[in-house]
């Protein structure tokens, strides 16, 4: 009876051992996948966005993240100089100025006077 108990003990420990080594596979796994769908991607987006703000200058279009439209009067360190309509001109934070000024090159005020 003793050896009965000895040799299922044995047996357990030996089952279990695979199975916590299959577990920690399975959890790197799950980081790498995270790593490459998520984190990568991410990160790549946020050194497109710094590139672009990096290449503003004075003249260029833009559009901030509250929807605001302005061209480029100014560039600081940290902020630019907009100017949003004759003689307005407003301080923006360079963080508030995103990659889809693209659109902004199609001015919604032109647009409007030539319809």
């Amino acid at each position: 009876m003793v050896l009965n108990s000895i040799l299922l003990q044995d047996a357990a420990a030996t089952g279990a051992g695979a199975s916590g080594l299959s577990s920690f596979l399975m959890i790197v796994v799950l980081i790498v996948i995270f790593y490459f769908f998520m984190i990568r991607p991410q990160s790549k987006k946020q050194k497109k966005i710094r590139e672009f703000r990096e290449k503003l200058s004075a003249g260029d279009k833009i559009i901030t993240a509250g929807g605001i439209y302005g061209k480029i009067k100014d560039v600081k360190e940290t902020s630019f100089l907009v100017e949003i309509s004759d003689n307005v001109k407003i301080r923006i934070d360079k963080n508030s100025v995103y990659p889809s000024a693209e659109d902004a090159q199609t001015d919604p005020a032109n647009a409007e006077k030539k319809a």
